[in-house]
């Protein structure tokens, strides 16, 4: 009775994995847990072991061929139905072995081709005084029988080379995650020693030899960059209007309210993936560039329409829910820090956030903005990521109760966990602070916030809000 293997589900947003190594092939016989193939999803490289312990009888998913989750990727039984479908793992075995039978069950060639003869005579004598009684003759009579003696003797050249090779590129073939990690760390795959399966060379090896690489190589000393030194050391200078305003209401707002910050890491390889896919699109029909900060906005945004109290804000005793999202924008300026307003944003897609951030970012830096655009505002976004910050500890500035800090994009291994287990991927990871007044806001109320913009980003459905 045979039992079917089918693709499984390889994590809570998977739906699909594309087959890129088959390690077993028809006729083979495997344990449970042994690894049958391997598979590649948008999240990791995995091998799908096999649940129950028989002989392969049918291949039904090609390499490099990518299916659904749940579809059946191999039978295994006892053996006997091995038989029945051997034409369907034929493009995926490599099967070298029968090559030398079209040639026993063929003497006609032989004879009109007569070419071959001599230069089995020739070589005939080799074998006749090193080999008196070669192992092939005794193998395989039926050559014998048709009197081509000397025959037999290169046909066990051929198979004794074709097993190596398959056992070389077993132990050469690396996956594209394992390649891309191993050509990120700087490590030469053909000096690592591979443990998997066959010699195979794993992430963990390639991992081991960048440690290994790290901890014996000699420190090459980088050239420094040389800093532009500012005219304004050794000088005094008068405070702007602008810096005492930032000065005292940075002031009267940390002695008025209690302060205090949450902070998650969010992995956004699905944005960052969809980003690098439509980005040239979108810069041609919108004329603005595709950054991740709309991306933060718009999930931000969502998140205060189903957590309102992290949008309010306190007068006298009461709290007061605004109907509508205006969020400030943080922008860098040599004049200081300014916070234009995108106002209703709940209502905006990404095309429309990258939109007015750009428009007022750049109006922000040549001081053209009007009053009324620096005012409104019921929570901040600040992009200190922008500048290289991992993550920071940003201030809310009243009457606001909550600011958004979004650190620096940037791609680390990571370990992923599924159905097939844990695996240490390459992702794109970024930390999100939340900074809040803890009078009217509690650290559950900041944490269910930071999940929901957390699940939005890693969801990476953007594709209904792109506005393009």
């Amino acid at each position: 009775m045979s039992e079917s293997v089918n693709l499984p589900a390889l994590g809570e947003s998977v739906t699909e994995g594309t087959v890129t190594r088959w390690l077993k092939k028809v006729g083979d016989r495997v344990e449970v847990d042994e690894p049958l193939l391997e598979v590649s999803t948008d999240k990791v490289d995995t091998e799908i072991p096999s649940p129950v312990a028989g002989v392969i009888e049918a291949v039904l998913v090609a390499e490099d061929e990518t299916v659904e989750v749940g579809t059946t990727l191999v039978t295994i039984g006892d053996g006997s139905g091995a038989t029945e479908a051997p034409a369907a793992p034929a493009p995926v075995a490599e099967a070298p072995a029968p090559a030398p039978e079209p040639v026993a069950e063929a003497p006609a060639p032989v004879v009109e081709a007569p070419a071959p003869a001599p230069v089995v005579e020739a070589q005939a004598p080799a074998p006749v005084v090193e080999a008196p009684a070669p192992a092939p003759v005794v193998e395989a009579p039926a050559p014998v029988a048709e009197a081509p003696a000397p025959a037999p003797a290169p046909a066990p050249a051929a198979p004794a080379a074709a097993p190596s090779a398959p056992s070389a590129d077993a132990a050469g073939y690396v996956t594209p995650l394992v390649r891309k990690l191993a050509h990120e760390s700087g490590v030469d795959l053909s000096a690592v020693t591979g443990t998997g399966v066959g010699g195979r060379i794993r992430k963990q090896d390639v991992l081991a030899a960048t440690s290994a690489s790290v901890s014996t190589a000699a420190p090459v000393a980088a050239p420094a960059k040389a800093l532009e030194v500012s005219p304004l050391r050794g000088t005094t200078v008068a405070m702007s209007r602008l810096r005492k305003v930032i000065a005292e209401r940075a002031v009267i707002s940390m002695q008025s309210s209690a302060q205090l910050t949450s902070v998650v890491e969010v992995d956004v390889t699905l944005v960052a993936h969809y980003r690098d896919q439509v980005k040239a699109a979108f810069q041609q029909k919108t004329g603005v560039k595709l950054s991740f900060l709309p991306f933060f906005a718009l999930a931000a945004a969502e998140a205060l329409t189903a957590y309102p109290i992290i949008n309010a804000t306190i007068e006298g005793d009461s709290i007061v829910y605004p109907a509508q999202e205006n969020i400030s924008i943080a922008v860098d300026t040599e004049r200081g820090l300014l916070t234009p307003v995108i106002r209703d944003a709940a209502k905006l897609d990404l095309a429309g956030f990258a939109a007015q951030i750009a428009d007022l970012a750049e109006r922000t830096r040549d001081n053209k903005l009007k009053p009324d655009e620096l005012a409104g505002g019921t929570f901040t976004l600040t992009n200190t990521g922008s500048r290289g910050a991992l993550f920071d500890t940003p201030i809310v500035f009243l009457p606001q109760s909550a600011i958004l800090g979004t650190g620096i994009v940037t791609k680390k291994p990571v370990v992923v966990s599924d159905a097939g287990g844990d695996a240490i991927a390459i992702r794109s990871m970024v930390y999100l602070a939340l900074s809040y007044d803890h009078r009217i806001v509690d650290g559950a109320d900041a944490a269910r916030f930071l999940v929901a913009v957390k699940d939005r980003l890693e969801g990476g459905d953007f594709a209904a809000k792109l506005g393009i």
